[in-house]
């Protein structure tokens, strides 16, 4: 294995009853990098987290971190990594300085260290007037700084942080990616998993989209975006009426399908340009023009790289829910769920 590699895994297996829920996942994730699992709610992702944090023993196929087999050398991967799940792990009935005291004596500080470490990570999580708060009392947003904290209180070289801002407000989310990325600027190499495209977008290097146990995508965020196209046309009517007809005329001119947004005056549609975005921008320009000629008007035109939004539909083929914190596949109204046997 690369030492520049900290995550490869070979057609690794996960198997409940008749669920495959990790089916054949290939991965190879560079050290000190913030590296996406994106997929919607049942991909995969949360079992393929818990084979590599060694909290599920594989079925098939292969996995390492950093060198050290996930099977035989568990103990040695247990001591590189930290996981923050989905769900607090912290004790609601302590204090956040109670918490973080705790835990800090479990992985063998002094009393005086452990104290200094966690007053520490109190102030730079921006929790220091909370510190003597119950867990219980804490927003949605403190308790997910809480738990981050509590994972890298010893600076794990892997942290696995699986959904950590679902449910949290727009806020909050921000006060997390800025957390993820300073421990990422002190070496630490981050495996997220996110249903929420912007998230991805903001926070990974590279990115792999996971869809019913299986890596259908993999790449840069610029190299998944171009796999849909060169560019997205946004045009914006000034009469809805017009739409069918500006349609029409899309399909033919940029000889793409066109997506009648939920806004009634909005179409969208991929271009592909040839693979360049000179082409791209001479097919818009020609769409443009056409539009006119046939007297519809248009109070707004652009092109953009396609985003996540737009990959995840071509990949999956399938609408992510929409959240006020982001477009997503919200897991309460997902159709399938990731199997596993009760704790």
């Amino acid at each position: 294995m690369s030492t520049d590699l900290a995550i490869e895994t070979t057609g690794l297996v996960k198997v409940f009853g008749d669920n495959r829920a990790v089916d054949g996942v290939d991965l190879r994730v560079p050290a000190g990098t913030v590296y996406g699992l994106l997929g919607p709610n049942g991909a995969g992702k949360t079992t393929t987290v818990k084979v590599l944090a060694t909290l599920l023993r594989p079925d098939g196929g292969e996995a390492r971190v950093f060198g050290h087999d996930v099977l035989k050398d568990a103990d040695a991967v247990r001591g590189r990594v930290s996981l923050t799940g989905q769900y607090a792990s912290v004790d609601e009935d302590l204090t956040g300085t109670e918490n973080l005291l705790l835990l800090g004596r479990l992985l063998g500080h002094g009393k005086p260290a452990a104290r200094d470490r966690a007053a520490q990570l109190l102030s730079a999580f921006g929790l220091s007037d909370a510190a003597d708060r119950q867990v219980k009392n804490y927003s949605g947003g403190m308790r997910r700084r809480i738990d981050i904290a509590a994972s890298i209180l010893s600076t794990p070289d892997l942290l696995f942080l699986d959904e950590p801002t679902t449910g949290l407000d727009p806020r909050s989310r921000n006060q997390v990616w800025d957390i993820v990325r300073a421990v990422v600027a002190q070496g630490t190499t981050v495996l997220l998993t996110t249903q929420y495209l912007d998230e991805a977008d903001q926070l990974a290097s590279r990115i792999a989209v996971i869809d019913h146990g299986r890596v259908i995508a993999e790449g840069t965020k610029g190299e998944l975006k171009a796999s849909v196209g060169s560019g997205a046309v946004h045009v914006r009517l000034r009469d809805a009426h017009q739409r069918p007809d500006a349609e029409r005329v899309l399909t033919v001119a940029l000889n793409a399908t066109v997506q009648l947004d939920p806004d009634p005056v909005a179409l969208t549609a991929r271009v592909n340009g040839h693979g360049t975005e000179l082409g791209a921008a001479e097919q818009a320009a020609s769409a443009l023009a056409e539009l006119a000629r046939e007297g519809i008007t248009v109070d707004n035109f652009s092109l953009g790289q396609p985003s996540l939004d737009e990959v995840f539909l071509a990949l999956t083929d399938r609408r992510p829910d929409t959240g006020t914190a982001g477009t997503a596949a919200n897991a309460e109204n997902a159709e399938t769920t990731e199997k596993e046997p009760a704790a």
